[in-house]
This record gives structure tokens, C-alpha cells and sequence, in this order.
């Protein structure tokens, strides 16, 4: 029977949960022709979520059934009780699959998204379905599907508190670097301060080194003079020695011409 002559709903969630088992199969092979382990780890993390979608569009599936149960012939409810028990049958083995992988690529770690209360849950427990009633069947899907869920929302608190980590790392580096920013321009302030210090001291030094040449000059001028000067005095009558301006000669004795004695 068509699930669209039923309910569009059903059938709408049954093509979706078909699409998603098929890009489950696909992913799967490619996972078995991948090499590298980060390419395995990205993979299985995308199967992973395929995983979750499926889980929840099957619940969905369930309540869409449970409301239109009273409404349906038992044939029908049989029926669509059968496609949710096949569709849980898929998604467990898929689930055992991915938990092989996992177990494969981590080797001795052995950390992997659905490890927990269904660690024991495997093949085994898969090829054991057929002797379980339809109610077995629902329960233990149902079971199984909220510890997956249980699993997954531990890693996201997993992945969460490293992510907050990386942002107070990222954060703390970014003020050591604005720290370490600061002090280089610090010391190129100190650099340049010195050099124009340095500058001012030649200048200094340069200044001082010419006062003091001409305070010599002067004072050579000046024990010239006083030279002068003092020969001039010794020896007024010396005209080898220029009469210094403003400095007048000595006044010459004067001699009268009629003695009244």
C-alpha cells in the first residue's frame, strides 16, 4: 500500500528517511576507500548526523502513526507499524556499522559518538531482531535511539567547553600580542628619544668647545692690549708702537721763553 494514500505526512517522511539511508550506504563505501584518518574522522562525524536526522524524522514518523491509529483499520496500523520497524532495523544496523569504524580508526582509544549505556549494542543484536515482537522491536529502537541521543548530546557539551576553551586562548593571545605591540612601540619611543639626546649632547659639546675657543681669542686680545699699553707707558717715545685710539700720549714738559728772574 502507498503511504501517500494514507497520509502525506507519512509519505513525505518515509521519502526523506529513504534519502537519508541511501546517503548512508553511499557514505559508508566511500568510507571504506578513504585512507587518511582526519578524512575518516570528518566522514564518520557527517554520517553521524545523517544518523541523528534519521532518528528524529522516524519519531516523527511514530507520533504521525500513534495520532492516526484509532482512525485506521488494523490491517493499515500493521502496515505502518512493519515500515517503522524496518525503518529502526536499518538505522541499528547502520549505527553498528559506524560503531565498527570508529572503533577501527581510534585503535586502543576507543572514544567514539555512541559509546555508552548501548556499548554491547552490535551485529549481533541486529541479526537477533527477527526472533523480537513488533513491541520488542519499537521498545528496544526507541531505547536505543534516545541513548544515541543521550551519547550525542554529551560530545556537543564535549565539543562546546573545547570551542570555549579555544576562545579564551584566542582571546588571551590577542592581548599578549596588543601587550607586545605596546612594548615595541615603547622601546621605539625610548630608541628615538635617546638618539635625539645624543644629538643634543654633540650640539652641547660643539657650543661649549666654541665658547671656549673664543674666551681664548679674547683673552689673547686682551693680554695683547694690556701689552701694548704698558710699553706704551715704559716708553712713550717708541714709534714702532702705533698710539692706541683713545688713549692719548703723555703731555710733553713746557718751556717758557722769558725767565722774570
Amino acid at each position: 500500500m502507498d503511504l501517500s494514500s494514507i497520509s502525506e505526512e507519512l509519505a513525505e517522511i518515509d521519502g526523506q528517511v529513504t534519502d537519508i539511508f541511501r546517503a548512508l550506504s553511499n557514505g559508508f563505501q566511500k568510507l571504506e576507500k578513504i585512507k587518511d584518518a582526519n578524512r575518516q574522522s570528518r566522514q564518520l562525524e557527517e554520517l553521524t548526523e545523517k544518523m541523528r536526522e534519521c532518528k528524529r524524522l522516524i519519531k516523527e514518523f511514530d507520533r504521525e502513526v500513534k495520532e492516526m491509529e484509532s482512525g485506521n483499520d488494523p490491517n493499515t496500523n500493521k502496515m505502518l507499524s512493519e515500515k517503522k520497524q524496518s525503518m529502526v532495523k536499518e538505522l541499528n544496523s547502520y549505527v553498528a556499522l559506524k560503531k565498527q569504524h570508529q572503533a577501527n580508526l581510534e585503535n586502543n582509544k576507543r572514544v567514539d559518538l555512541f559509546d555508552g549505556p548501548n556499548e554491547g549494542f552490535g551485529e549481533d543484536n541486529v541479526l537477533l531482531a527477527s526472533s523480537m515482537s513488533n513491541q520488542q522491536l519499537i521498545d528496544n529502537g526507541n531505547r536505543m535511539m534516545d541513548e544515541t541521543d543521550e551519547v550525542i548530546e554529551r560530545s556537543k557539551k564535549v565539543v562546546h567547553d573545547t570551542v570555549n576553551v579555544g576562545t579564551e586562548t584566542a582571546a588571551a593571545l590577542k592581548a599578549q600580542t596588543e601587550q607586545m605591540s605596546r612594548i615595541v612601540n615603547e622601546l621605539d619611543s625610548i630608541h628615538f628619544s635617546i638618539k635625539k639626546a645624543s644629538q643634543l649632547v654633540k650640539e652641547i659639546g660643539r657650543q661649549v668647545a666654541t665658547d671656549k675657543c673664543i674666551m681664548a681669542l679674547l683673552f689673547l686680545i686682551v693680554i695683547g692690549v694690556i701689552a701694548i699699553i704698558i710699553v706704551k707707558l715704559v716708553n712713550p717715545n717708541n714709534k714702532d708702537i702705533r698710539d692706541i685710539p683713545g688713549l692719548a700720549p703723555p703731555a710733553m714738559s713746557r718751556r717758557l721763553l722769558w725767565n722774570p728772574s
